[in-house]
């Protein structure tokens, strides 16, 4: 978890070691067509903006922080949500004021308004997985959210 947690960041640094942006060396894959990401809201306080991250299409950063993290795509921060060395899965809702540090949020999952993870580590490992380095694993069944299908 440690490893791929650190290498989903390295693709946000600014000399990562694998450059999605070369065009010698492209990547081959299927990419669903979505809207660019946004960014709302630009009042004091309440400010949409990402530093230092990378955000895939489909996202909207609505009035939240989102720093050194990774987004996939279809990911909605609402207002007041701080986000700090986050790899966050495709199809993720992330609450109102939410805090997430150090964490790899798994597909699907809807944080509630008001969560911390990353904060308090004893807690953290009540609820959900935490790596010997301090990452922390969120999924929707950690949540009490049984989206997955196992057979």
């Amino acid at each position: 978890m440690d490893a791929y947690w650190a290498a989903n960041l390295d693709l946000a640094s600014v000399t990562p070691e694998l450059n999605l942006y070369d065009r010698n060396w492209p990547i081959w894959t299927y990419q669903e067509q979505l809207p660019p990401a946004k960014f709302v809201f630009d009042e004091e306080g309440r400010r949409g903006m990402a530093i230092d991250s990378t955000v895939s299409g489909g996202c909207i950063i609505s009035g939240a922080t989102v720093r050194r993290s990774v987004l996939f795509s279809n990911v909605r921060v609402s207002d007041g949500a701080y986000l700090d060395q986050a790899v966050v899965l495709p199809d993720v809702q992330i609450g109102q004021g939410a805090i997430l540090k150090q964490v790899v949020i798994d597909r699907g999952c809807t944080i509630p308004a008001g969560m911390s993870i990353g904060v308090n580590r004893a807690e953290d490992e009540r609820r959900f997985h935490v790596t010997d380095r301090g990452v922390t694993l969120v999924t929707p069944e950690m949540l009490g959210q049984n989206i997955h299908m196992f057979r």
